[in-house]
């Protein structure tokens, strides 16, 4: 069975359950590919179901499965942990390779870590809650650098990635157009990523050159990163149109 295929029957298996045994299921954090198979099989879930990183705007999400007869308030089982140079003074700058890479040496799953975001020289790593205890204990070091790692509240923190605004002039707002503008490409090479499957649109796969982008869609363009288009601003002399859009950094 296919790598797809198996990704498939374990959303249905989590859905079914979830009916079957009236309690909300929780898939891993889903990858890119991940998501535009959850998004593709939508109909056949025979629960309702949501999506959450633990914070706004998230690439990394959890699906969580929730039956009908629901007797109980459930939570996203998604710590948020702050991890900070034990010593700033001696402190090297960490980069997210660098966090993932220690984490994952310490034998976790790629699918028990959700997104690593960077604020005020504090280094925020979202895993499932299941591991927090494992991490806090193991990781006292990511290269040379020593960090303390504590708990803390993502919704007090107000995170959210950081983006670059930018603007470009486009014939209109199809999918190429704007897919040719943030990748810095000619729109015969934009089509060739819509065709080629590596355009998404709110993680679902979007292969139709002529999809007429919509205010905060957002684009992950496979080897150029994420996007969110913001809208058009005007239009020129030309009759050409501006767009503001912004690029995850």
């Amino acid at each position: 069975m296919s790598e797809n295929l198996l990704t498939e029957k374990r959303f249905m298996d989590l859905s079914n359950q979830a009916d079957r045994r009236d309690i909300v299921t929780f898939s891993d954090f889903l990858t890119l590919n991940e998501l535009n198979i959850f998004h593709q099989n939508e109909k056949k879930y025979v629960t309702a179901y949501e999506l959450s990183g633990g914070y706004e705007f998230a690439e990394r999400q959890i699906a969580a499965f929730i039956p009908d007869a629901l007797y109980y308030v459930w939570e996203y089982p998604i710590d948020c942990l702050m991890i900070t140079p034990s010593h700033p003074r001696f402190a090297e700058e960490l980069s997210h390779r660098d966090i993932l890479g220690a984490v994952m040496n310490l034998g976790i799953e790629r699918g028990k870590i959700g997104d690593i975001l960077v604020k005020d020289g504090c280094y925020y790593l979202f895993c499932k809650q299941e591991i927090t205890g494992y991490i806090c204990e193991n990781l006292g070091q990511i290269r040379h650098t020593a960090v303390t790692i504590a708990l803390t509240e993502a919704k007090d923190l107000k995170l959210s990635p950081d983006l670059k605004e930018m603007e470009a002039v486009i014939a209109s707002n199809r999918l190429d157009n704007v897919v040719s503008a943030m990748t810095k490409t000619s729109r015969s090479e934009a089509v060739q990523l819509i065709q080629s499957g590596k355009v998404f649109i709110q993680g679902k796969e979007c292969l139709h050159n002529n999809y007429l982008c919509k205010p905060m869609d957002v684009l992950s363009i496979r080897s150029f990163g994420k996007f969110i288009f913001v809208g058009e601003r005007g239009v020129t002399k030309k009759n050409r149109v501006k767009i503001t859009y912004k690029k995850y950094v």
